[in-house]
């Protein structure tokens, strides 16, 4: 007689069990399913089960009804400035999509890497993982990139506003398209997500990766804005779209009164000091439909004059997320 231990009881505890030859080979067999493993744990209601993301396959041919084309770009830098910081790695998945959001096939993938001009910092290794030697006389191919740039309708960025200076500062092929942020433009706390990374992201919607490489991060990130929402134009990658779709305003409180600022500040503006061209002074925002609230703000609680008339400037995807 064997001895083996079940560790699948009704009491969900483990116990020693004397079985026979021909029981053991049969529990031994039904153990080896992976798929019966998984369903009995999640069953519990005691486990969650990440599974290990598999990247989509690239196909050669488009599918009927997804007549839109997605771009999800990730940079690895040297730092967060693009002025002076350089792009050391660049991964991209073109994609098919219709205007609900539903994903259709993986068009093309690209990732590569790029020598700095100066070392890399022993802090971006560590949260890059890529090192000197890795980029040693590597320079990235823009004639294979800009094959997926295109014929793009939208590029797609966790923090598009990172992203898109650094990527038109490289190169003039990003500079006139759409863009869209799949941090800031989705509301992630609606659909039951705790965080905005990506780390958090992925991990929520049942999945995990290989995370800080570009092309890895771009495949993660295609799963969970694939991720069913409830119906047509639910989806996360929908809900993205159509943000992309509305113009919005940004609004200049220029020549606002100097002990006004922390009330400005508390309000969700932002100070630019005017050296990116913009106008020197706190600015915010917001959807085109909040325009008439806000000035009305501005005119009574801060410049205190009826007929002030404070720079505005709308944005479309075009315009959005640039340095």
């Amino acid at each position: 007689m064997t001895q083996q231990f079940d560790l699948f009881t009704a009491n969900g505890t483990a116990s020693a069990k004397v079985t026979g030859s021909s029981a053991l080979k049969r529990h031994s067999q039904a153990a080896l399913s992976e798929e019966d493993m998984v369903r009995h744990l999640q069953e519990t209601g005691r486990y969650r089960i990440l599974r290990k993301l598999e990247p989509r396959s690239v196909t050669g041919s488009e599918r009927p009804g997804f007549p839109l084309k997605g771009l999800i770009l990730d940079t690895e830098t040297t730092g967060l400035n693009h002025r002076k910081d350089e792009i050391i790695e660049i991964g991209a998945v073109a994609f098919a999509f219709d205007e609900h959001g539903c994903i259709g096939d993986v068009l093309g993938v690209y990732g590569g890497l790029r020598q700095p001009s100066m070392p890399i910092l022993a802090e971006i290794t560590r949260l890059t993982g890529i090192t000197d030697e890795m980029v040693a006389g590597q320079m990235i191919d823009l004639d294979q990139l800009g094959a997926l740039v295109d014929p793009t309708d939208l590029i797609i960025a966790h923090n598009a506003g990172f992203d898109r200076p650094f990527c038109e500062a490289f190169s003039p092929t990003f500079v006139n398209k759409a863009w869209a942020c799949s941090v800031s433009e989705i509301d992630w706390s609606a659909r039951g997500f705790e965080g905005t990374k990506l780390g958090y992201l992925i991990g929520q919607a049942g999945h995990f990766h290989e995370g800080h490489r570009a092309v890895d991060d771009c495949f993660a990130l295609l799963e969970v804005l694939a991720q069913d929402g409830g119906g047509p134009g639910r989806t996360p990658l929908g809900e993205l779209y159509e943000a992309s779709q509305r113009s919005r305003v940004r609004i200049f409180a220029e020549n606002s009164p100097f002990d006004m600022k922390d009330h400005l500040k508390g309000r969700g503006y932002r100070w630019s000091d005017g050296s990116d061209g913009r106008p020197k002074s706190w600015w915010i925002e917001l959807e085109e439909d909040a325009l008439d609230d806000e000035l009305r703000y501005l005119r009574s609680e801060i410049y205190r004059w009826d007929e002030a008339d404070p720079p505005i400037k709308r944005l479309t995807a075009f315009d959005r997320f640039k340095a």
